[in-house]
């Protein structure tokens, strides 16, 4: 079985993040860049699937040339091989734009199956999936609380807004993956090691056999048009208790519409 494992560097989950001014982008040299919380969850479920039936995973990444340090932490945690796009030209683009790219890398390499996280936490649209699925013309199967792979079928749980429904289609497949599917394994100082060793193919847009005109700010079809800093914090009421504190905020309390 041959899987690809899609991840994305995002600005550290805890960090404040800021627009650009002059290009209404994220600022990503703001914040330390890291691997997507959630596409930890897809490396491992990659991992497990190869161990219990035999094959690779190969890491697939879009992002800028720095994004090289989320591909080595998925090798170390196990993965095979890796494949990074980074390019200026893709700066700014949409979620669109980039399941253009992904599925461009993607076909003719002949994977089984391709799988993500549900979502990248500095986006949280949760649709690259099913776009990178559609480009492909292959079943989607997304927010997978389980995995079963059986030869050429695959089944999963999905979440539901009312529950579980088990969804079922052949490879080759694309698979999202929610956060309580496993619990990512930590890279070991062997896997670290390892992973320098592992080879990572570095393309360009023109290697992906698209055009810079399709990517980018220029191929997008949403874009930032305006943004305003978040207003500072207001200061809290403080209430004195001379006797009557529990009536002070029972009042304020009431002027807010709690109670």
């Amino acid at each position: 079985m041959k899987i690809a494992v899609c991840v994305k560097q995002v600005p550290d989950t805890w960090a404040e993040k800021r627009l650009r001014p002059e290009d209404s982008l994220l600022d990503r040299d703001s914040a330390d860049g890291v691997m997507n919380e959630l596409d930890e969850y897809a490396v491992e479920e990659s991992l497990k699937l190869v161990e219990a039936h035999g094959g690779e995973v190969v890491v697939v990444s879009m992002g800028p040339e720095r994004a090289a340090e989320t591909v080595r932490k998925a090798l170390s945690m196990g993965a095979d091989s890796g494949i990074q796009v980074t390019d200026a030209d893709l700066a700014g683009s949409d979620a669109l734009a980039t399941s253009a790219v992904i599925a461009a890398v993607l076909k003719d390499r002949g994977f089984d199956l391709v799988v993500f996280g549900s979502e990248s936490t500095d986006a949280r649209m949760s649709v690259v999936p099913a776009m990178v699925a559609e480009r492909l013309g292959w079943a989607q199967l997304t927010f997978a609380s389980s995995v079963e792979v059986d030869g050429s079928q695959v089944t999963i749980e999905r979440v539901t807004e009312d529950g579980h429904a088990t969804v079922t289609a052949s490879t080759p497949a694309v698979v999202s993956v929610v956060e309580k599917i496993n619990e990512p394994r930590y890279p070991s100082f062997k896997g670290i090691m390892a992973a320098k060793k592992k080879p990572v193919e570095t393309l360009s847009v023109a290697d992906t056999g698209l055009e810079a005109a399709t990517v980018g700010t220029s191929g997008s079809w949403s874009a930032v048009q305006d943004f305003a800093a978040r207003p500072p914090k207001a200061a809290g009421t403080v209430v004195t208790d001379e006797g009557d504190g529990g009536m002070k905020i029972a009042g304020f309390l009431t002027e807010q519409k709690f109670i």
